[in-house]
């Protein structure tokens, strides 16, 4: 498949959302199953050269993630999502904190409330994301910790992945 580098990401902050756009040259359902299946996110979900490992998924309404990120040098970042909302091929959301290794909530970190949309138009998937934080500071602090380079990152990783 050709590249395809349709991405927008933007922050509203009288609302404290950061907002993505993505669109990926491949079928709604393989790309929906890329967002909702632990052994296919763990592919593309950290930015190299940090890699995603599942400890636990239950894509279910009320179920969760749970995952790290574990760095080239042993570093390791824990998290957790909720899964609320699930409207199959078409959108779900969750509540993502920040754990530590026994699931324990980091509450110096932002809670971020995810809200993905997936749209098929011809042979291309839109994927629409919304972070919705408490506040402002909320949305500066996930963005000093280099949120839109990684996510950016992690994104392109998925893109090359569908085109395998």
């Amino acid at each position: 498949m050709e590249s395809n580098n349709s991405n927008t990401f933007n922050i509203d902050k009288e609302n404290n959302i950061i907002g993505v756009e993505k669109t990926f040259l491949a079928p709604l359902e393989v790309v929906w199953d890329a967002w909702t299946k632990s052994e296919i996110l763990d592919q593309w979900w950290a930015p190299r050269p940090w890699k995603a490992v599942t400890k636990d998924m239950s894509f279910t309404e009320g179920g969760q993630w749970v995952y790290c990120m574990e760095g080239p040098e042993g570093e390791s970042t824990w998290g957790k999502a909720v899964f609320n909302n699930i409207r199959i091929y078409d959108s779900f959301d969750a509540v993502d904190v920040f754990i530590d290794e026994g699931e324990i909530e980091n509450h110096e970190l932002p809670t971020l409330l995810w809200k993905i949309s997936f749209k098929e138009s011809y042979d291309k998937t839109i994927v629409t994301i919304k972070l919705k934080l408490d506040s402002y500071a909320d949305v500066d602090k996930i963005m000093e910790m280099g949120f839109k380079e990684g996510f950016e990152a992690a994104l392109g990783n998925l893109e090359e992945l569908l085109k395998q």
